[in-house]
């Protein structure tokens, strides 16, 4: 791996900056990545279809389950890709083959629910770690990102049903408008009384969603691992280290060559050629068996330093107990189990490698049942807390439900509308005999009772808010907002033979005597009219 290569600027970044950098690595390479997650996965959607022909169901979850095997191809795309040696299509496909049996069990089974799997999947691949080196990393990592790397899964899981569910209303919509008017949908949809057909059309709606979504899921987790380690290996510093070398390489070598040819033509060395050997140095050294060469050579613990005011002793205390204080060492206080630190350190020698890697896969599992059984313990008590409102619901409706509303004030019926009686008592039982028995005498007499009779009918059995400023118009406006067709057009009739026969003095026709009373009698024979 090249840093000075990279075809991205590597410095520390935020989480979602670094998901905005995955998000334009893949469109970078969108051909490369969506091409190659179409040639891999689109066959093998199609075989689980054909093999599963009956449980379509069952077929798209073996598919949705197998994302973490085709999510490898993108991932080694990408990480060749960053450093400028990009894959071809055929060499992409060989590798993933290659790529794809190491450690592809664990990939399907305990770490197929992971979150985090975009952000973890390069520590697997990339890294090669596998067992406690695996934890350790991914703990080391994830001490930062790791929140936005469950974000990303989640929100990307909402992302995939939008998606999806936005490609089944797009063919619903493009279903001809001719084809859903002269055919029912079973008609349409129903070949011989098998359905399976559109359910696995629907699911290949998916798999074409994955064929979009499923490139730029995995770059972002690998922006997300590349920002944390850029941050924890400081690649920035090294880079900005190596342009800075290739930067003064050059002058450098200049600057050696010119003091090199400098100094040979110097007065100094001139001299120091003609003079004799003896007086080249200025301070010669004493002889071998000289007490002062013992002196000059002496170590930090002779009698000669200790004895000075400022001993190596105390030099060495001092410079402990100033490394020992902050900033140089900070002690934290850590409890819980440490069998591979004690290992290192020789506590535990006597115990074999595979007893420790048990002992601390052991504890791996039981630190995820705990929290297995404390997301139980806490859905068990929201369960617990929902059962209860829900059975008193009654009692926290008495007590701490809204105010009891005031209850509504009967309206009044009028008595008389336009100079009419209207009300109940100035009607006979039977209105439709009266009025033929009154026609023959007075027809003015038998349409007046016809006529308030209905508007009777209207301000009791239908409540109708009449007023007395209303006129027969506002009264057959306030009719036509029943909805009712017959009485529409009765009250149509009766109102306008009333008002030739009061305004213009125009008797009715003779048919309109049997036609009136037998239309009030169909009309007001469910509540009691005769």
């Amino acid at each position: 791996m090249r840093l000075t290569e990279a075809s991205v600027e590597l410095r520390p970044r935020s989480p979602w900056e670094a998901v905005d950098l995955g998000v334009l690595l893949a469109r970078r390479h969108r051909r490369l990545l969506m091409s190659s997650w179409a040639i891999v996965t689109l066959p093998v959607f199609t075989l689980l279809s054909l093999l599963l022909w009956d449980y379509p169901s069952l077929a798209i979850l073996l598919f949705w389950w197998l994302k973490p095997a085709f999510e490898r191809l993108p991932l080694l795309i990408l990480s060749q890709a960053l450093f400028g040696a990009t894959p071809t299509l055929k060499q992409s496909l060989k590798a993933w083959i290659a790529a794809l049996k190491p450690q592809l069990i664990a990939s399907l089974t305990l770490r197929r629910l992971s979150l985090s799997r975009s952000f973890t999947l390069p520590v697997q691949q990339l890294e090669g770690l596998d067992g406690s080196a695996h934890a350790q990393r991914i703990a080391l990592l994830g001490q930062k990102d790791l929140r936005a790397a469950r974000l990303l899964t989640s929100m990307g899981g909402s992302l995939e049903l939008c998606l999806w569910l936005g490609l089944m209303l797009l063919f619903y919509a493009m279903i001809p408008l001719q084809i859903e008017i002269e055919w029912s949908w079973r008609s349409l949809l129903d070949v011989e009384g098998d359905w399976n057909w559109l359910e696995h059309l629907t699911n290949g709606l998916y798999a074409i969603v994955l064929v979009l979504w499923g490139p730029i899921y995995v770059s972002c987790g690998f922006a997300l691992y590349l920002n944390r380690r850029t941050t924890l290996e400081a690649w920035d510093i090294e880079l900005a280290f190596r342009r800075l070398r290739q930067r003064v390489m050059g002058s450098a070598y200049a600057l050696l060559l010119g003091a090199s040819v400098a100094l040979s033509f110097s007065p100094t060395a001139v001299m120091a050629d003609d003079a004799p050997q003896e007086q080249v140095y200025s301070c010669p050294l004493p002889p071998l068996d000289s007490p002062e060469l013992d002196e000059q050579a002496a170590a930090p613990g002779t009698p000669r330093l200790l004895n000075q005011p400022l001993t190596s002793q105390a030099s060495q205390t001092a410079i402990k107990s100033v490394l020992g204080n902050p900033p140089f060492k900070n002690p934290k206080p850590v409890s819980g189990w440490r069998l591979a630190e004690h290992q290192k350190a020789g506590k535990t020698g006597d115990a074999p490698d595979w007893l420790a890697k048990w002992v601390v896969g052991l504890l791996n599992v039981g630190k995820t049942l705990s929290t297995v059984f404390e997301v139980a313990l806490w859905t068990l008590l929201a369960l617990g807390m929902t059962w209860v409102i829900w059975r008193y619901r009654a009692w926290f409706g008495t007590y701490v439900g809204r105010s009891q509303q005031k209850a509504p004030v009967p309206r009044s019926t009028p008595e008389q509308l336009f100079g009419l009686q209207v009300s109940a008592d100035s009607l006979p039982a039977d209105i439709a005999g009266t009025a033929e028995r009154l026609w023959q005498q007075s027809p003015r007499e038998a349409l007046s009772l016809l006529y308030r009779a209905l508007l009777s009918r209207l301000l009791t059995d239908y409540q109708l808010p009449l007023r007395h400023a209303d006129t027969e118009g506002q009264v057959l406006a306030r009719i036509a907002e029943l909805k009712q067709p017959s009485l529409d057009a009765f009250s149509h009739e009766l109102t306008q033979h009333w008002q030739n026969l009061a305004y213009g003095h125009q008797l009715p026709p003779l048919d309109a005597r049997q036609n009136l009373c037998d239309r009030w009698r169909r009309l007001f024979a469910a509540q009691g009219a005769t």
